[in-house]
């Protein structure tokens, strides 16, 4: 049993090490480097709009290497960080950024998981103290308990 249990904690920590690799092919690396690590550090901060929950630098979509080349022509054209991040937002708005800003447009993005937190807590609650209110917390009476145990033996031979 032990080794069972081992093999399952090992095969559990396999699979949920991340095996995520960068999607940036040979042909799109700049050849400056202080180049290509800006555009490696946007890319990880830009939302690959088909994956919707990876950054374009690890995604291997076809947006997705468009948007990484866009980000490379800009470089090399000499925006700055936030010239080409803004460029992206113009396009195709907050949701593009990994970690959109906190204003009214993007709240929805910021508090709604909280908000389904703490209502879904509330209805756990109610639904507790409705549940206690609907259970008898008197313990069984004498009769109570001989039907009880009639139907139980009844099952067992049953």
């Amino acid at each position: 049993m032990a080794k069972y249990q081992l093999f399952m904690l090992t095969l559990a920590i396999i699979v949920s090490l991340p095996l995520n690799a960068p999607a940036v092919e040979p042909s799109e690396i700049l050849q400056n480097p202080q180049l290509e690590v800006r555009a490696r550090n946007l890319s990880q901060n830009i939302r690959c709009l088909v994956c919707q929950n990876q950054s374009i630098d690890d995604s291997n979509a076809s947006l997705a290497k468009d948007l990484r080349k866009i980000v490379r022509e800009q470089l090399i054209s000499g925006a700055s960080d936030n010239d080409i991040y803004d460029f992206l937002i113009a396009r195709y708005g907050d949701f593009v950024l990994l970690r959109p800003p906190v204003k009214a447009t993007t709240y929805i993005l910021w508090y709604g998981p909280l908000f389904i937190f703490f209502a879904g807590l509330l209805l756990s609650v109610l639904f507790l103290i409705r549940r206690k209110r609907i259970m008898p917390e008197e313990p069984l009476s004498l009769e109570e308990k001989e039907e009880l145990s009639i139907l139980i033996s009844r099952e067992k031979e049953g």
